[in-house]
């Protein structure tokens, strides 16, 4: 299959096109975590965008680049929660009608704030059905665009961004980063990033994060080939379950990773509880898996400067306070 991959000059345009509407999150630094690690730890505080995610980068960079024909009748995506509330926020910003198709175990909150942004949701067995059919066949019966999750040039441009502000915030801060590490389902989110951050800064080590069971990518890039998960359900990080790699994310991940990183749900909880008491953020499980992947020393940061992306914070509270009476008992290993 010949693909179109995009480059560093899509997420050039890309960050033109969101300036104004998406946030410039902040570079969060602790010196008493940083004592503990023994290096530079910088963490990218994606709950702070709009919608609580970094989605809402990529699905404003490809919504606004639809044309007035395409936008009348709307758009349609199938998510989770975090791209479900980006599409939907980008969409009511751009003015145009936004169906979602979610899960039924979606956490509550994203499912709420989804339709508070406007959209319509549409649910589905995530077990049963298959929700990128259910939303293609929803597009092409009321003339819907659809908008992918993570495999499309224009989502992982917008996601990308994340890169470029990262390297040129680190900069501002004194810091020249040895690593960067981000969450990976699809994989939109870390191929984008690795993407900006090797043009501009090619000694930069770039690591995707994934949760345990659900390491597609660090098998797919073990084996050259895209390997799949056997199960769609089992882990705490929900916006992370994605069945495998993309065809347009894979190719970028062997070209830009070093490789991709897995940690448990003990040890997410763990580093949640951290991002909350040191940082004061308050980070989703999803969001918080490389964060963990650093914490257990996956990613040494002892004599380095290593930036994490946490990527999101749309956590609901009973969740949230169960992960945090986890990370409150001895953690093993």
């Amino acid at each position: 299959m010949d693909l179109n991959l995009p480059v560093y000059a899509d997420i050039e345009a890309a960050a033109q096109r969101i300036e104004g509407a998406a946030i410039r999150t902040p570079l969060l630094e602790n010196p008493r975590v940083n004592d503990r690690l023994g290096g530079r730890l910088l963490i990218k505080a994606e709950p702070l965008q709009r919608t609580g995610s970094f989605k809402f980068r990529g699905a404003y960079n490809f919504i606004s680049q639809l044309g007035a024909a395409q936008r009348q009748p709307g758009v349609v995506a199938w998510s989770s929660g975090n791209h479900a509330q980006g599409v939907a926020e980008a969409a009511r910003a751009l003015r145009t009608p936004a169906t979602i198709v979610m899960p039924h175990d979606a956490p509550a909150i994203k499912v709420a704030n989804t339709r508070a942004s406007g959209a319509r949701v549409v649910f589905y067995d995530r077990l049963k059905d298959d929700r990128e059919a259910i939303a293609r066949a929803l597009a092409d019966r009321e003339g819907r665009t659809p908008v992918p999750p993570y495999d499309h040039p224009w989502i992982i441009a917008g996601q990308g961004t994340i890169g470029s502000e990262v390297i040129d915030q680190a900069g501002a801060l004194g810091a020249t980063l040895d690593a960067v590490i981000a969450p990976c389902s699809g994989g939109g989110l870390s191929t984008g990033i690795a993407m900006a951050v090797k043009a501009i800064s090619p000694q930069t080590q770039c690591f995707a994060a994934e949760p345990a069971g659900f390491d597609d990518l660090a098998r797919s890039l073990a084996s050259g080939t895209i390997q799949r998960n056997e199960r769609l359900t089992g882990s705490f990080c929900d916006a992370l379950l994605a069945p495998c790699p993309g065809n347009y994310t894979f190719p970028l991940a062997k070209r830009h990773l070093a490789g991709s990183l897995v940690a448990t749900d003990e040890e997410v909880a763990a580093a949640m509880e951290l991002a909350f008491r040191e940082f004061k953020l308050v980070v989703e499980p999803g969001g918080a898996v490389g964060l963990a992947c650093v914490l257990k020393e996956r990613l040494p940061v002892k004599d380095r400067t290593v930036c994490v992306i946490c990527s999101g914070g749309n956590v609901d509270g009973e969740m949230f306070r169960a992960a945090l009476a986890t990370a409150a008992r001895p953690q093993s290993g």
